[in-house]
């Protein structure tokens, strides 16, 4: 095996080369990930695209999968030739977050992709305590879907979900999908999608919604309030736009509960009449940060794994690109540009 790799590495924002760099060398602790597949995340377009990361220069990417080929001599029960995804975040364990298993709130962890190099790369190295086997009939494309299958079913365990219950998703990218094809699994009685990309409530009906709503209509919550007969038991807002979170706490029905998951760089202004509804409907605006829990990475993460080896849920209805590693400075110019339609973007370090 070659000691370099192919790899991206960002300088500065919409700033990305195609390098060649040293392969990882590992821990004691640690195994050497051949990354067969790396998604592009919500978050990772404003870091690349806008803000930067924490470190400069760094090999963004924290949503993978791939084969074990090489391991520390600490490491207990992975092996050469095992097949994993990895949970991105490396907490620290000693602070009191971490202490009680909230992970997601820990004061001094470190994050493939941002705080630490990541996976659009052809290997990285991993911690033992980040590995999680992938079972064969798995594809590597369907099991770097993970992570945002993880944070799905931590939002939907925020918001309370029960069978039966009638929902609904602001935002359908990767994670409102994966949502939406969860609940109507586990017998949801009304699933509603919201958006303002008719190509995505394509994409929500192929998942499983039983409405689709135009996000840009003036009655967006109206609509919601109409088809589940009085406001969705839980609303999921995965946009992270305010006009969207507005509406999502609007069409959330009494005692029923707001999921704050998309992530938003913008003000939040609620008006009177929703700032009255929230108050007498007594619903519960809630937050949903990330996907780990207790034990580490929590049962988010086993219950995603499992769920795409059983077919609770289908990557393939998610996922829209499929792309060689020498196509993220281009893909994220698209992006950047507004010039693509995707819902999940994956790269494979190894396509030729």
């Amino acid at each position: 095996m070659s000691n370099t790799m192919k790899a991206i590495r960002m300088y500065a924002p919409r700033d990305l080369r195609l390098e060649q760099v040293p392969i990882p060398e590992i821990k004691e602790n640690e195994v050497l990930v051949k990354i067969m597949a790396v998604g592009i995340c919500g978050s990772d377009i404003p870091r690349i695209n806008q803000y930067g990361a924490h470190i400069s220069p760094i090999i963004p990417g924290h949503e993978f999968s791939g084969v074990i080929v090489e391991t520390g001599k600490d490491i207990l029960n992975f092996k050469i030739d095992d097949r994993v995804t990895v949970p991105p975040i490396l907490p620290c364990f000693a602070c009191e977050f971490c202490d009680h298993g909230h992970y997601s709130l820990c004061k001094n962890y470190k994050y493939f992709g941002s705080r630490n190099d990541g996976a659009f790369a052809q290997y990285l190295a991993v911690p033992e305590t980040n590995l999680l086997k992938v079972a064969d009939h798995v594809s590597f494309e369907a099991a770097a879907t993970a992570d945002p299958l993880a944070n799905a079913l931590h939002a939907v365990e925020r918001g309370g979900f029960q069978p039966g219950h009638k929902v609904c998703v602001f935002g359908v990218g990767a994670i409102g999908l994966y949502a939406i094809q969860y609940m109507k699994a586990k017998s949801a009685s009304v699933v509603v999608a919201v958006d303002v990309d008719d190509r995505k409530l394509e994409s929500a009906r192929n998942c499983g919604a039983d409405f689709s709503i135009d996000g840009r209509s003036a009655d967006a919550a109206e609509q919601v309030i109409r088809v589940t007969d009085g406001g969705a038991d839980i609303c999921i807002d995965a946009s992270g736009f305010p006009v969207a979170q507005h509406n999502a706490i609007m069409a959330t029905a009494k005692h029923g509960t707001m999921v704050l998951l998309g992530i938003s760089h913008q003000p939040l202004t609620l008006s009177e009449q929703t700032v009255d509804w929230v108050m007498r409907g007594e619903k519960a605006i809630v937050g949903s940060w990330n996907s780990f829990s207790k034990p580490f990475p929590g049962w988010e993460w086993e219950l995603a794994v499992k769920a795409l080896s059983d077919g609770t849920v289908d990557a393939e209805k998610v996922i829209t690109h499929k792309l060689p590693l020498e196509e993220v400075p281009g893909i994220f110019e698209k992006i950047y540009r507004k010039e693509l339609f995707f819902n999940k973007v994956l790269f494979l370090p190894w396509m030729e």
